[in-house]
């Protein structure tokens, strides 16, 4: 399957990343505002090291962006990878949906008509 330029490697980073709940949860708050990490990390019962580690699965897989300012790492969403991320996910939706309407397909011309061959009360 391809999905605009992402290759193997990287849906494998994207569905690494957002298989975590503590990811989706940093994705959720940089796309409403920019988070210092030491910001981020005062919002969850782990250490600064841990969610530094969160951070850093999140921008090999493009989904967020870090910027050094001054002393701070300064993280914000990065709407490209965001977007690359949303499509890829769309895709298999689509594929589901459509092998989803093929078993309906299906059941429907293999089921007998239940209206022959039964008595009527």
């Amino acid at each position: 399957m391809v999905v605009d330029q992402l290759s193997e490697s990287e849906m494998d980073r994207v569905f690494q990343a957002l298989a975590d709940t503590t990811r989706r949860d940093i994705v959720h708050k940089v796309t409403l505002a920019e988070y210092s990490v030491s910001g981020l990390a005062r919002y969850y019962a782990m250490s600064f090291a841990a969610v530094q580690k969160h951070v850093a699965v999140l921008e090999r897989a493009s989904l967020i962006t870090k910027e050094k300012r001054g002393r701070e790492q300064v993280v914000r969403a990065n709407h490209d990878g965001l977007r690359k991320a949303q499509r890829l996910l769309d895709n298999y939706e689509a594929i589901w949906r459509q092998r989803v309407d093929r078993i309906a397909d299906i059941l429907a011309e293999e089921a007998p008509d239940e209206s022959q061959g039964k008595e009527v009360p």
